[in-house]
């Protein structure tokens, strides 16, 4: 076998990728970015439940939690810079099943009629 096969039939390292800091070419700076923000989102969240903001409670902290979701799926799964999207729609699908299963349990506690 040949060099050039060998380098065909050999994965490329990860390292490999321009910038040499994996396949993205991004930096540990976008995960710090990244966790500052995830940081602040939940500190919103926590200031939220001190809150007497009524019936909007539930909305927002669902839009929250989705955002978040989306946030840590994207940059620390890695699904932002996946070539197919069949993990990202298998993340979606559970996504939705937990927001409907959400929607499910409130219901049952008559929390919409309080």
């Amino acid at each position: 076998m040949d060099a050039d096969t060998a380098e065909a039939i050999e994965p490329a390292s990860y390292t490999d990728a321009p910038g040499g800091h994996g396949e993205t070419g991004h930096s540990d700076m976008v995960y710090v970015k990244v966790f500052v923000l995830l940081v602040v989102l939940t500190a919103f969240e926590v200031a939220l439940s001190y809150s007497h903001i009524g019936r909007a409670f539930i909305p927002i902290l669902a839009v929250v939690m989705v955002l978040k979701f989306g946030i840590v799926v994207s940059y620390f799964m890695h699904l932002r810079y996946e070539r197919t999207s069949a993990f990202g729609r298998l993340f979606m699908t559970g996504l939705f099943l937990a927001i409907v299963v959400y929607i499910a349990m409130l219901t049952t506690f008559r929390v919409w009629s309080s």
